[in-house]
């Protein structure tokens, strides 16, 4: 039991002659003054007072600095059957914040002593300097409210020297302590296990700055840990974890001097940023009895997470802790965190999903169990109680949700990558790192490579041929998982051109800048063609099943065609040919019969002829591999034969709709440059004789 200082009550005029109610520390040690580093702890109570039958308040009311705040009766075991709301002013904003909730269900003492007192669970709230409360009973009723009811405040202090830095920006300022006892232990003590997995790193009692002389009493020890009761602490998440520490010292000074504990109730405290700190002394690796979960503190231990989780989930960062500091203490006694243990009930009551426990009676708890699992309260909150089937998974292993993420340097096809030989594995899981022993990547069922737990990628070599990848995790407790496996092609040899591009002319319209072509290619691979890519004179991009593409070129430019065909593995090979087209004007054509010249900037270079005469003839002599003749087209247009190296090719029809120049009407293509001659002849269609050439386009 400690002796907790009480306020003393007094009154100040203000402007207007009002009176504003204050409070001080009684005695006081002028700790806490302006300009000074340090502080210590302080507690102070405030009764709630009122005449209403079933209500207890307390005005607006100026105190001493304090940043955690709760509610307290007389009688440990008694419950408050009612709500009790709280709200403070700011000591920065001078603003008072919102009517908060406390939670009346705390876990009372297993053991009563002389002196304790039921209470609320705190509710840290930041540094304030004014507060106003109001207790009711339940449903507004009429009904008796506990004696002795009163708020009390808690000022943490500064009391580290971390703390005093203006320049300490991170919680690690504080003292961690990883080592097998932070904190010394009273004779005799019981065996400290080895665990099954690591210890995580844990800020010790005098990191936090623990005032040891508010629990005098020796340590109780359980003779073992076969659970673990995971809790909520009350109050905002927005804290600065760098007021983690004076979180957990109000906490401290809530149970030891409101309450009348021998000592903080929880064997740890973890926050939002995955700091964990030593709760209840007598050495972290021991069996400590606790204080937090009524009727099976005996054979338990107990985490709390600071902050309210009702609706709010905890931190990724909070929850890998708890997994660490459950697995570890499970893991001192060859307990399965996602499994179930017997515990034996100390009290008769009920849970907060009204299952009934019978005082020595025994009852199936999961290993990592929430406070409301064995007691009746809404702690850890809805959030947090949904995240502890992940707590399970991650302190018990194997590495969950393990999976391949990428190959970097190669390329899939369906199911099945292709690699030149040396890509980058990388990996993910929803285990975080810190419960991860190591991973190793296997080639066909042997470790090729391996990192750390928190290692995520890794470059391999592979032969040449078809291969079996996959990533195995090993998880702290042992437990091995592997990823999907994925099937690896390693291959050096480049794609093979079988047709080098050809360019041919098409149909179409033909302008000074541009004629109509189609440029032809085949090309294969030994695995698996990817695509082809034509880089000049343009550029563009072909699937592997692709071989022709409908393009235009410059008529009298010579141009390189440079194509190059990838695989899946990102071999390459490259092939080009350079071709020319050239316009033949008709005038460049050996005429028979009558023709007659016409002028028009619609005409392929503004002129063309003009033939109705039957048999008139335009012949054209050249070297090239392809050739189109060009011509205007009308409702009135006639039909020519046309004759390729002096052997009748086809007829052709000029009639159109819709009338049209520069046309491309027929096209020949060669496998190779040799000497041809094009000739054309007026058939003399009747009722629409005319033949109108704009001339002939050649690719050499």
């Amino acid at each position: 039991m400690r002796r907790r200082a009480w306020l003393t009550l007094g009154a100040v005029l203000i402007g207007g002659g009002g009176v504003v109610t204050y409070a001080t520390a009684s005695p006081s040690d002028g700790a806490g003054a302006p300009g000074q580093d340090r502080r210590p702890v302080e507690v102070y109570g405030l009764a709630l007072k009122g005449t209403a039958a079933g209500e207890r308040k307390l005005p607006r009311t100026e105190t001493e600095q304090f940043s955690l705040v709760g509610v307290s009766w007389t009688g440990a075991l008694k419950p408050l059957e009612g709500a009790a709301q709280v709200r403070a002013r700011g000591l920065e904003s001078g603003e008072w914040g919102a009517w908060q909730d406390l939670e009346l269900n705390a876990a009372p003492p297993e053991e009563v002593e002389a002196g304790m007192r039921g209470a609320s669970q705190p509710l840290w709230v930041g540094p304030s300097d004014g507060v106003e409360a109001r207790v009711v009973h339940e449903d507004g009723t009429t009904g008796a409210l506990p004696k002795g009811l009163e708020v009390n405040l808690v000022d943490p202090g500064v009391v580290t020297e971390a703390e005093t830095r203006l320049d300490a920006p991170e919680p690690a300022a504080f003292v961690m302590d990883a080592s097998p006892s932070s904190s010394p232990s009273p004779s005799p003590e019981p065996t400290a296990p080895p665990s099954t997995v690591p210890q995580p790193p844990v800020t010790s009692r005098a990191g936090w700055g623990a005032d040891e002389s508010k629990s005098p009493d020796p340590s109780e020890y359980n003779a073992e840990v076969k659970a673990v009761f995971v809790h909520h602490t009350d109050g905002a998440n927005d804290y600065d974890c760098a007021e983690s520490p004076a979180i957990v010292r109000g906490i401290y000074a809530y149970h030891t001097e409101v309450e009348g504990w021998n000592d903080i109730g929880y064997n740890f405290l973890v926050d939002k940023c995955g700091t964990v700190f030593e709760g209840r002394k007598g050495g972290i690796d021991r069996p400590v009895l606790g204080a937090h979960t009524y009727g099976f503190n005996r054979e338990s231990a107990g985490i709390a997470v600071l902050g309210t989780h009702v609706s709010g989930a905890a931190s990724t960062a909070a929850l890998t802790s708890v997994a660490r500091v459950t697995a570890w203490k499970l893991g001192q006694y060859g307990a399965d965190p996602a499994g179930t243990v017997q515990l034996t009930a100390g009290a008769t009551q009920r849970n907060y999903f009204s299952t009934q426990f019978t005082a020595g009676e025994r009852y199936t708890f999961r290993r990592v169990s929430g406070h409301r699992d064995g007691f009746n309260t809404q702690c850890p909150g809805d959030a947090l109680y949904a995240q502890l089937p992940t707590v399970r998974t991650w302190a018990a292993g194997p590495v969950d949700g393990l999976r391949i993420a990428s190959l970097t340097d190669a390329t899939a096809k369906g199911s099945t990558y292709y690699t030149k030989g040396t890509p980058v594995v990388r990996w993910a899981a929803t285990t975080p790192a810190a419960l991860i022993k190591r991973y190793d990547v296997l080639v066909d069922g042997q470790a090729v490579a391996a990192t750390s737990g928190a290692g995520y990628a890794k470059r391999i070599t592979l032969t040449p041929g078809t291969h079996t990848v996959t990533v195995r995790a090993t998880h702290q407790s042992g437990a091995v998982s592997a990823a999907a496996p994925l099937t690896v092609v390693a291959e050096t040899t480049a794609p093979v051109f079988t047709a080098a591009p050809t360019l041919g002319l098409r149909t179409g319209t033909v302008y000074t800048g541009s004629a109509p072509v189609t440029l032809r290619w085949k090309a294969t691979d030994d695995q698996a063609l990817r695509q082809v890519r034509l880089l000049t004179p343009q550029s563009a991009t072909f699937s592997a099943a692709a071989y022709l593409s409908n393009r235009t070129a410059r008529p009298g430019t010579a141009s390189s065609w440079s194509m190059r065909a990838y695989d899946y593995a990102g071999n390459y090979r490259d092939a080009a040919a350079t071709y020319t087209p050239v316009v033949l004007q008709e005038s460049a054509a050996v005429r028979t019969g009558n023709w007659s010249a016409r002028s028009s900037s619609s005409y392929l270079g503004g002129r063309s002829y003009s033939s109705s005469a039957k048999g008139a003839s335009l012949t054209w002599t050249f070297t090239g591999r392809s050739a189109a003749w060009v011509v205007s087209r009308a409702s009135s247009s006639g039909q020519a034969y046309v004759y390729v190296d002096g052997v009748k090719a086809a007829t052709v029809d000029l009639r159109s709709s819709a009338t049209s120049y520069r046309q491309a009407i027929w096209t020949r293509t060669w496998s190779a440059n040799a000497r041809h001659t094009v000739k054309i002849v007026v058939v003399g269609t009747s009722g629409r004789p005319t033949v109108t050439t704009d001339g002939l386009v050649y690719i050499r």
